[in-house]
């Protein structure tokens, strides 16, 4: 199972869901994709189990990857102070990977209807998501 962790700015997200994800599924490999050098660093530390940086690795990650797990903003061209070019935005849209955005509403991208919680609370959401999705696919 290959799971691709999109993030930028200091990658504390990615961070977090790698470390949950890393405890909590540790036979699924973790692709850590920063939009900077520093969030890929952030991602790798936490325990992925490879990472890369930058608009080209996204492309080519999202063509395979099971699952896709960031901020909503990886969808959303020039989101992330401009660090998700419309090329990063089309190839996770386009992915057949399942998709978990994490709604931060920030840069203009406002969810209505989300659960006001916080950060941890989303990730750990994140996370129970990945558990379901693979046991749906183990039940097939």
């Amino acid at each position: 199972m290959k799971i691709v962790i999109i993030d930028g700015q200091g990658g504390k997200m990615g961070r977090m869901i790698v470390e949950q994800l890393k405890a909590a599924l540790p036979q699924c490999q973790l692709i850590a994709i920063g939009t900077n050098s520093i969030a890929t660093s952030a991602m790798l530390k936490a325990g992925a189990d490879l990472g890369a940086t930058g608009e080209n690795p996204v492309i080519y990650n999202c063509i395979d990857a099971d699952i896709i797990i960031g901020p909503l903003g990886i969808i959303v061209a020039n989101a992330l102070m401009g660090k998700v070019t419309p090329s990063m935005a089309v190839a996770v849209g386009q992915s057949k990977a399942q998709k978990i955005l994490i709604p931060i509403n920030k840069c203009n991208n406002k969810v209505v209807g989300v659960q006001d919680i916080s950060y941890k609370e989303y990730i750990e959401l994140a996370v129970q998501q990945v558990k379901e999705i693979l046991k749906n696919k183990e039940q097939m």
